[in-house]
């Protein structure tokens, strides 16, 4: 079953309380598929009366905002053990190299990496996290945080659903192939940023070595 068929199967208000509880799981630092549960849920909401967009956006906001200051909060307390669990048993995704370059963003950027993280898969999931463990201060964290959830999730609804209603009028089947589009997007983007994440520090280090 495609998430937008499970999401039609289950009461709006669980809907709602799913989109916000997805969203903000992912945002504590594990990987969940946020972005697609939110597309789903506002290309379901075009289609079906008994769903309001305006719900799914506020919930996911929440979720997100909410998510991330726990994150913070995880990544404070016990950041780098938490990223050296990871690294060992998610090498691929976490590992120190990833984790490295991610934080040197951070360094670099500060709230700006907080805000723009939101819309980029990877750094999505560990912004709240790693912002912690650099201990950044948290009400500029909390200002950025709840920036960026609030554009990303109200402004990612708002398109979808609006788009989704446009073409149910007018291409029929756009938003089961709008839905593709999301997944196949998130998924090439999260991998890109990962590669370039890992192959950006390796080279640093390189040219740090050769300097030594």
């Amino acid at each position: 079953m495609h998430i937008d068929q499970w999401l039609q199967a289950i009461p709006p208000l669980s809907v709602y309380l799913i989109v916000g509880a997805v969203i903000m799981i992912e945002s504590l630092g594990i990987p969940l598929p946020g972005e697609i549960v939110l597309v789903s849920a506002a290309l379901l909401a075009s289609q079906h009366d008994t769903l309001n967009p305006l719900w799914i956006g506020i919930l996911a906001s929440a979720g997100a905002i909410i998510g991330d200051s726990i994150g913070y909060l995880i990544g404070k307390t016990g950041g780098q053990r938490l990223f050296a669990w990871a690294g060992r048993k998610f090498p691929k995704h976490f590992g120190p190299t990833h984790i490295a370059n991610a934080e040197r963003i951070f360094n670099k950027r500060g709230v700006w990496a907080v805000f723009l993280g939101r819309f980029i898969a990877f750094l999505r999931i560990l912004a709240g996290p790693l912002a912690g463990s650099l201990r950044m201060h948290y009400p500029k964290f909390l200002l950025a945080n709840a920036a960026g959830g609030i554009v990303w999730a109200g402004g990612t609804t708002a398109a979808v659903y609006y788009l989704g209603v446009v073409a149910e009028e007018w291409l029929g089947n756009f938003s089961k192939y709008g839905l593709v589009a999301a997944i196949v997007i998130g998924v090439v983007v999260f991998f890109v940023m990962k590669k370039r994440l890992g192959r950006k520090h390796a080279e640093e280090e390189k040219q740090e070595e050769t300097a030594a």
